[in-house]
């Protein structure tokens, strides 16, 4: 089964996910980057749900995984689900 990263600042959502039956890791610290693109190359990881609290303001960004981030800014846990649904398959 795919498993979803998210930020350790969201374990409400975390815990939510979980009980829907979604398997959950937190996203990896900046350092452990090459391991983040690892697990995700190797199809480990669906996408990431971030907070959207580090928003890039400069508009530069550096890819570590080719996978999906999903911004939980504003959303509640079910609306979390409702787009992590759509990158588990």
């Amino acid at each position: 089964m795919k498993q979803v990263a998210v930020e350790p600042a969201l374990n409400n959502v975390k815990e939510y996910l979980e009980s829907q039956g979604c398997s959950c890791v937190e996203t990896p610290a900046q350092s452990e980057a090459a391991t983040a693109s690892t697990e995700a190359s190797a199809g480990n990881v669906c996408c990431y749900v971030v907070t959207g609290a580090d928003q890039n303001l400069m508009g530069m960004q550096d890819v570590v995984a080719n996978v999906p981030v999903i911004n939980a800014d504003g959303m509640s846990p079910q609306q979390v689900y409702d787009r992590v649904k759509e990158y588990m398959s």
